[in-house]
């Protein structure tokens, strides 16, 4: 194998170097095309990642269903009618529901997102209390930060239990103070603490989360003198079943057990928090495609400056192509000539281009970090940045093609002539 010629390339260095506004001028497409594909890409990643933090409360294959208000007649029951969910509802639910990994009948004191005075000693404060079962956990995505959570034998033998908040524990109790195995009152009745839980979602949602008291459903049911009464049911469908069946199977259930009219579609409310992230996935991967469209039409118009430059750059030499010809150089060596100048043109402002846009989302993540806003830490994988230089080798490939053909066609003898 022969040793590296560098002679070509010190040439073409010199050549740039001869041009060098002109050289400028051209690199500014393909940098700006780069840099923006970079930016781009990178907060819109940054976005998505917020949103889901921020939106999605549940887990993606979680479904919750209310009662509602009938809308039609129906078995000759009039419109209007309230409905109301019992324990048997959870009966007939965990028996009929098929691709289903459990779930959980809920009620809150007090009716939604209203405090519950609780106190333990002097100290006070006004907390959601959720009477549910075991899996909300995962439905919820709860983190246990002490002790434990709800187990099936809470449930059943209907202890006076308390698994609490984070931000609830911090205001009922010291922070060198153990929480968990003291007791605290909930309107007057005792329970004992035997968990501490913590929620990542930011905003509205987790300071909701991470002040919340979690018994079981059967204890507030009997303690707080609302027999057989359930909320809402939370379901967790398995990680391989179609959400939205689940939902549907759901609804129908529990609209057949309470005689509404199957055409009704308000009777029974749902909610499915796959919907939800299916449609901030489509949201962004229209947006990405959209991102990448923008970026290649710009980083093609860079390359279509660099293609003309090219071709200014040839018409200015040849005579020397010419003579380069008449001494006998092969078509093959003049095309590679004029291919190195504008791939070297080409990789130089686009790796610019790379570097100055990853720097930018450098600053931007250690500014982001910490925050628990709409957007998260923005930044772009390996893969992302592979494809970027994949992209701009075919963009310096194609602004070179077109002059390098042309010059390629030169004859020598009119070459030699050209003023």
């Amino acid at each position: 194998m022969g040793a590296f010629d560098v002679d070509p390339w010190l040439e073409l260095l010199s050549s740039l170097r001869r041009n060098k506004l002109r050289a400028l001028l051209t690199a500014c497409g393909i940098f700006w095309g780069v840099f923006m594909l970079v930016i781009l890409l990178g907060f819109g990643r940054g976005l998505e990642a917020g949103v889901n933090r921020t939106m999605l409360g549940f887990t993606s294959n979680a479904v919750a269903v209310w009662p509602y208000r009938t809308e039609l007649p129906y078995k000759g029951l009039p419109p209007g009618r309230w409905l109301r969910f019992d324990n048997s509802d959870t009966a007939t639910l965990q028996q009929g529901l098929s691709g289903i990994v459990g779930l959980s009948p809920v009620r809150q004191l007090g009716g939604w997102q209203n405090g519950v005075v609780t106190t333990r000693g002097a100290r006070t404060g006004a907390f959601g209390v959720m009477g549910e079962h075991p899996i909300v956990a995962d439905i919820e995505g709860l983190s246990i930060v002490s002790g434990r959570f709800l187990n099936p034998a809470d449930v059943a033998e209907r202890r006076k239990v308390v698994v609490i908040g984070s931000n609830a524990r911090a205001i009922l109790f010291d922070d060198n103070e153990r929480a968990v195995g003291e007791y605290i009152k909930i309107q007057g009745v005792h329970f004992v603490v035997i968990g501490v839980v913590s929620s990542d979602l930011p905003g509205e949602r987790g300071e909701r989360a991470n002040t919340t008291l979690h018994i079981p459903l059967s204890t507030l049911q009997g303690a707080f003198n609302a027999p057989n009464a359930v909320g809402w049911f939370s379901i967790l469908a398995q990680p391989d079943a179609d959400a939205k069946l689940v939902e549907e199977q759901a609804k129908r259930i529990l609209g057949a057990r309470h005689s509404v009219h199957p055409e009704d579609g308000r009777a029974v409310g749902s909610y499915n928090a796959g919907e939800d992230v299916g449609r901030v996935r489509r949201l962004f991967s229209g947006i990405r495609i959209f991102i990448w469209i923008v970026s290649v039409a710009t980083l093609c118009a860079g390359a279509l400056g660099v293609s003309n430059i090219m071709l200014v750059s040839v018409k200015e030499r040849t005579r020397e192509i010419g003579v380069r010809k008449a001494l006998g150089a092969t078509p093959w060596s003049i095309v590679s000539m004029i291919m190195r100048e504008a791939m070297l043109l080409t990789a130089i402002a686009g790796y610019v281009g790379l570097v100055a846009g990853v720097l930018l989302l450098e600053a931007a993540r250690i500014l982001a970090e910490g925050s628990d806003g709409p957007l998260a830490a923005p930044g772009i994988d390996l893969g992302v940045g592979l494809l970027t230089v994949g992209v701009l080798a075919l963009v310096g490939l194609a602004a070179g093609i077109v002059p390098a053909r042309h010059a390629a066609k030169i004859h020598p003898v009119v070459a030699l002539r050209y003023e």
